[in-house]
């Protein structure tokens, strides 16, 4: 199993569900990466209550952290030079995740390294 997960710490601002929304502060949050699932995607989920789950393309986490970047719901902005918000918009409203950037580039790098292991050797 090639399956990347970390946990970090990330700040949530979200409107959605409007009566319950409200600045979640610092909240745990899972990285994960299953390259045999879908080796383009890269699942966020907060692992609190309520449990929720974003996807996001993998390169556009990986653009994101040096240019502002969207694609479709989803946009990913460097934050000073330390901090990388990424932006879901869905039906229900939008939320905001505050990540350091630092530990998304840890998880990336990861990422890709078993992007690379799992990858067909061309023949």
């Amino acid at each position: 199993m090639n399956v990347v997960e970390q946990y970090a710490r990330a700040q949530i601002v979200t409107d959605a569900d409007a009566p319950q929304a409200m600045d979640r502060g610092a909240v745990p949050v899972r990285l994960s990466y299953d390259p045999e699932r879908d080796p383009r995607i890269v699942r966020v989920r907060l692992t609190g209550t309520p449990t929720s789950e974003w996807t996001l393309p993998r390169d556009l986490l990986e653009h994101g952290l040096r240019t502002p970047m969207d694609r479709g719901d989803v946009r990913v902005w460097p934050c000073g030079r330390v901090q990388t918000i990424v932006e879901f918009h869905s039906a229900q409203g939008v939320t905001m995740v505050q990540f350091e950037t630092k530990a998304l580039t840890r998880f990336l790098r990861r990422m890709y390294a078993t992007a690379a292991a799992t990858e067909p050797v061309p023949h």
